[in-house]
């Protein structure tokens, strides 16, 4: 990727190299978890485990954040990635750096042809969307995780072969002082697109045929345009192709400006033809300056299984999709999420191996579902045929007109917490839980990601149970990874106080109904008759624990 920067640049932390004991032992050393890649899913994920109190080792071939020379790459962090930073203890952090912000416009030519309030449907502590630059959370992250100080956190690691086997995986890494070899129960790649650790292992990724680009300018502007998400399906100044347009941290605005696919990436990226479409989309007198310009290029990708043996792909490494939406990076912290939680109640002896596949049967089909709404967004925004043309034409001017058709203009639907289908660990399917404010019965304040916070449990939220059936299920569930919390009643419990947006937003029923919140924050089951036996059922079929293996 050729670049172009400009002052004021960004200056990014750099973290010292420090030589691994493993340099010169002829005996590999082995390690329980070891994770390879420094990007928002790898860094989340050894937050995560950290958080939990679970040592792994994070490897990556750099010693900053980011990518040299570039300026923000990933920039919008969706409410279910926000509620897991709450809970990982950074959320304050890029809640004041970054803009906040719900509400969208979407444009043909001049005109406006839909608008949208993400904020309408939320309930959550955190907001449906803050705009910020990778680097600064993935900084931010870094940080956490030293702070936890649970995580051998290895800069200039540069891995150059992986090699499986039944028990475990070995890899060998390079570093400036020479290179050494280790061996990990379970590696987990997290570096990106072109992971090379796939290609070893010759696992096809089904990368799409076509490249999708795009020239990324993020510019400071004189007088400040509105905080909003703008989009243009088919901008007037920029030949009739798609133009993003959203406020930054620094008062940086990025704006995205798609291309031809056989585009000369140099030729987009020069400062005088990133200008010329500046002053053509805000006028020949508008005043700005240049923090970066670059090209960006994408191909869909998806693997057939997010786990190989001892091996698990989290983040683009395992799928690739166009940005449309915001589900790329966001789809990757939330992979590393739902990998976290198993992975600690394996490393604690509390959940057997057959946790660990639920991983894939979960994220894939969650990968899927966004490649599908991607795809349908990037062949609305770019026609590949006539009939594709005319469809967009025929929208776009009913959606002038009639309401109804505004839905159907297709530019990105906004990211969401996927849903995940029925399974084995999963009868009845589960869906996000958001991060709602709660008080409990003394009036002091937390929510649901506080709560989640303190160890690694399933939390069952009991509607007002009474003294006998709280005792009862106490003595059931003993053994088990489950935090019992009474909503409202006098169960001796520790108490929440009822709330009825939370009993609508749980879909709980009647008194004495329970549901069972995962660790990372999903619901896995609505106990209509909660018994000891039910809740202690409920618990063992999520963690595919067995009554001897609780």
């Amino acid at each position: 990727m050729e670049n172009f920067a400009f002052a004021p640049a960004y200056e990014l932390p750099v973290w010292p190299f420090t030589p691994p004991p493993e340099l010169g032992s002829t005996k590999p050393a082995r390690h329980p978890i070891v994770i390879v890649g420094a990007g928002p899913s790898g860094l989340t994920l050894a937050c995560d485990l950290a958080q939990r109190g679970v040592r792994a080792m994070l490897l990556d071939e750099d010693d900053t954040v980011g990518v040299r020379g570039a300026s923000s790459r990933g920039i919008c962090y969706a409410q279910k990635s926000l509620e897991i930073f709450e809970r990982l203890g950074i959320y304050e952090r890029i809640a004041a750096r970054g803009i906040t912000w719900s509400f969208g416009r979407t444009f043909s030519g001049e005109q406006e042809v839909y608008n949208f309030n993400l904020q309408a449907n939320s309930v959550s502590r955190q907001p449906p969307f803050i705009n910020l630059q990778q680097f600064y959370v993935e900084w931010f992250l870094v940080d956490r995780i030293l702070e936890l100080g649970l995580t051998d956190l290895r800069w200039k690691n540069r891995v150059t072969r992986v090699e499986q086997f039944a028990d475990g995986v070995r890899l060998e890494v390079e570093t400036p002082a020479g290179s050494y070899t280790i061996e990990a129960d379970r590696l987990i790649d997290a570096t990106g697109a072109n992971s090379a650790i796939r290609t070893q292992l010759g696992i096809d990724a089904h990368s799409s045929r076509s490249t999708d680009r795009w020239c990324i300018s993020d510019v400071r502007f004189r007088k400040p345009l509105p905080t909003e998400r703008w989009t243009w399906v088919d901008a007037p100044f920029n030949e009739g192709r798609g133009v993003w347009q959203h406020l930054m941290a620094d008062g940086v605005w990025r704006i995205d400006y798609q291309m031809p696919e056989d585009c000369d990436t140099g030729y987009i990226s020069k400062p005088e033809v990133a200008g010329a479409r500046l002053r053509e989309q805000l006028g020949p007198d508008v005043e700005f300056e240049f923090v970066w310009i670059g090209p960006y290029g994408y191909r869909d990708h998806l693997l057939d299984s997010f786990r190989h043996g001892r091996v698990f792909f989290i983040g683009d490494a395992a799928h690739v999709v166009s940005p449309f939406g915001a589900r790329g990076g966001n789809s990757g912290i939330q992979d590393a999420a739902n990998l976290g939680w198993k992975l600690a109640l394996v490393a604690q002896g509390r959940a057997g191996d057959a946790l660990l596949d639920s991983y894939d049967a979960e994220r894939q089909p969650a990968a899927k579902q966004n490649l599908q709404v991607t795809s349908r967004s990037a062949r609305f925004l770019a026609p590949r045929s006539p009939a594709e043309h005319t469809l967009r034409r025929a929208v776009v001017a009913l959606a002038a007109r009639h309401p109804f058709a505004r839905a159907l203009v297709n530019t990105g639907r906004m990211s969401v917490a996927n849903d995940y289908p029925p399974a084995p660990l999963l009868p009845e399917g589960a869906r996000s839980v958001q991060n709602l404010p709660l008080r409990w019965a003394d009036g002091c304040e937390t929510t649901l990601m506080q709560l989640l916070a303190e160890g690694t449990e399933c939390i069952g939220l009991w509607f007002a149970p009474t003294r006998e059936q709280a005792g009862a299920a106490l003595d059931a569930i003993a053994s088990l990874p489950l935090r019992l919390l009474a909503v409202g009643g006098d169960s001796g419990l520790p108490t929440l106080q009822a709330d009825e947006r939370l009993a609508n937003h749980l879909g709980a029923g009647d008194a004495g109904s329970l549901v069972l919140v995962r660790p990372d924050a999903y619901r896995a089951a609505v106990l209509s008759d909660a018994t000891p036996e039910a809740i202690a059922s409920a618990v063992r079929t999520a963690l595919a624990a067995s009554e001897r293996n609780p």
